[in-house]
C-alpha cells in the first residue's frame, strides 16, 4: 500500500504537469507536447549522448520522414509490422511514414561502395519515429504514437560482432552510472513465431548475443519468443526506486535486413561479403524515459538536467539591480537561471522555488546586496550564509559541468 501511495505522488503525468514539462491534446492523441522546460530536459539528453558519439566513433545521419512503401515491403516492416505503421498517397504513389530508422540507414550503407576497412560503421539518427499505438494502451509519455529514440545502427564484419556488442554495453553501462541508474536486468529475447529470415540465420544470430554474453560475464535472463522479427535482442530492464522494472535500451543483432538490401563489404580476400547490422539504443525513446526517470527520482532530477539550476529570490526591489548582475554572471557561465521579481513574500517564493524542485536559490537582501554576499538555500532545505560570488559559482559550474547526481557544495 506504501508503495501504491508513494508510486501515485511520482507518477509521470502528475510530477510533469506540477513542474510544467509537457503536455497532450485531443487534437493530438498519443503525440506529446514539450514545453520550453521539458524541451530543455529532451535537449540535455541529446547532447549527453551526442558527445559520447564523439568518443566511441559515432556519427550521426539525419533521415526522411517518409518514404515509398516498396521500402517497407524490402525490409519486412509491410509484412510484420504493417498494422503499427502509419500509410498515406500522394501523387498516386503509396507512402508510409518509418516506425524505425533501420530501413533508412540501409539505403544509406547501400549508397557507396564498402571496404573493411571502413568497419565498424556505426550510424546514429535522432529521426522522429511514428507508430500506430491502440488508443486504450496509450499511457503518458511512456507509450506514445510519436518519438525519438537515440537510435544506431552498427555495420560490422562478424569477426567484429563481439567487440561491437561489448562496447555497446560499456557504453551502456557509462551513461546508466551517469544518471544513476545502477539497477538493471538484461534479458535475452530470441525468436517470435512471427519473423522472417531462416533457422540457420536466426541460430547465428542468437549464439552470437549469447557468446557475447558469456565472455563479458553478463548475467542474463532468457526470454523466448520476444525478439524483433528481424533478429534476437538484448533488452535492458531498468528497476526504479520503487522495485518496477521499465524496458529501455536494447540491442538487436541482424542477418537479416543485409541480407534483405544486399548490403556488401569487400573483405581482405577482395571479394564480397555482407555485413552484420546492430540496432541499439540506450535510454530507449526519450519520450519513455523521461517518464521513467521522472518516476525514478519523484522530479528531483540532477542539476544539470534541470530546466532551471539557479533561481534568484530577492528580498525587496531595493536589491534588483545586484540580482540583475548576478543573473547575467551566471548566464555568462552556461547557467540556467531565473530571477524571480515578484513582489511577494520571501517565503511564498522560496516555496513555489522548492515545489519547483529548483537545485540552487540564491536569497538576496540589503545586507547580501551592500556586502556583495550571497545567501544560498538547496532544495533540500539546507540554508549557507554569506558566500562569496566566485566561489559559489565556482562550485555550481563544477557540479554542473561534471554532470554530478547530486547538489554539492565543498
Amino acid at each position: 500500500m506504501k508503495n501504491l501511495e508513494e508510486a501515485k505522488k511520482r507518477d509521470h503525468r502528475k510530477v510533469g504537469r506540477e513542474l510544467g514539462l509537457f503536455m497532450f491534446h485531443e487534437l493530438a492523441p498519443g503525440a506529446p507536447f514539450f514545453t520550453g522546460k521539458g524541451a530543455v530536459i529532451y535537449n540535455e539528453l541529446q547532447r549527453l549522448m551526442r558527445e559520447l558519439y564523439k568518443d566511441h566513433g559515432y556519427q550521426e545521419v539525419i533521415t526522411p520522414q517518409f518514404f515509398d512503401v516498396n521500402l517497407f515491403h524490402q525490409s519486412g516492416h509491410y509484412q510484420n509490422y504493417r498494422e503499427n505503421m502509419y500509410f498515406s498517397k500522394m501523387e498516386d504513389r503509396d507512402f508510409a511514414s518509418k516506425p524505425m530508422n533501420c530501413p533508412s540507414h540501409c539505403l544509406m550503407f547501400a549508397a557507396d561502395k564498402h571496404s573493411y576497412r571502413d568497419l565498424p560503421l556505426r550510424m546514429a539518427d535522432f529521426g522522429r519515429l511514428h507508430r500506430f499505438e491502440k488508443s486504450g494502451t496509450l499511457h503518458g509519455l511512456t507509450r506514445v504514437r510519436t518519438f525519438c529514440q537515440d537510435d544506431a545502427h552498427i555495420f560490422c564484419t562478424l569477426e567484429q560482432l563481439q567487440s561491437e556488442i561489448a562496447a555497446f554495453m560499456k557504453l551502456l553501462n557509462h551513461v546508466y552510472q551517469i544518471m544513476g541508474m545502477d539497477n538493471y536486468k538484461i534479458y535475452l529475447s530470441t525468436r517470435p513465431e512471427k519473423r522472417m529470415g531462416s533457422d540457420q540465420v536466426w541460430d547465428q544470430a542468437e549464439g552470437a548475443l549469447m557468446k557475447a554474453l558469456e565472455q563479458n560475464n553478463l548475467q542474463y535472463t532468457l526470454n523466448p519468443g520476444d525478439g524483433a522479427f528481424y533478429g534476437p535482442k538484448l533488452d535492458i530492464m531498468f528497476v526504479d526506486a520503487l522495485n518496477r522494472p521499465w524496458q529501455l535500451g536494447t540491442l538487436q543483432c541482424d542477418f537479416n535486413l543485409p541480407i534483405n538490401f544486399d548490403l556488401k563489404y569487400t573483405g581482405e580476400d577482395n571479394q564480397e561479403h555482407k555485413p552484420v547490422m546492430l540496432h541499439r539504443a540506450i535510454f530507449g525513446t526519450l519520450e519513455r524515459f523521461i517518464g521513467v526517470y521522472l518516476e525514478h527520482t519523484a522530479g528531483h532530477l540532477p542539476p544539470w538536467l534541470c530546466p532551471i539550476q539557479v533561481e534568484i529570490l530577492n528580498v525587496t526591489d531595493r536589491v534588483n539591480d545586484y540580482c540583475v548582475e548576478l543573473e547575467f554572471a551566471l548566464r555568462a557561465l552556461g547557467v540556467r537561471v531565473h530571477f524571480d521579481r515578484r513582489q511577494e513574500k520571501l517565503n511564498y517564493k522560496i516555496r513555489e522555488a522548492q515545489m519547483q524542485k529548483i537545485p540552487y536559490m540564491l536569497i538576496i537582501g540589503d545586507q547580501e546586496a551592500e556586502k556583495k554576499l550571497i545567501s544560498l538555500r538547496l532544495r533540500d532545505g539546507t540554508n549557507i550564509q554569506d558566500l562569496t560570488r566566485e566561489v559559489l559559482f565556482a562550485q555550481i559550474q563544477k557540479n554542473l559541468q561534471s554532470r554530478s547526481l547530486q547538489i554539492t557544495l565543498t
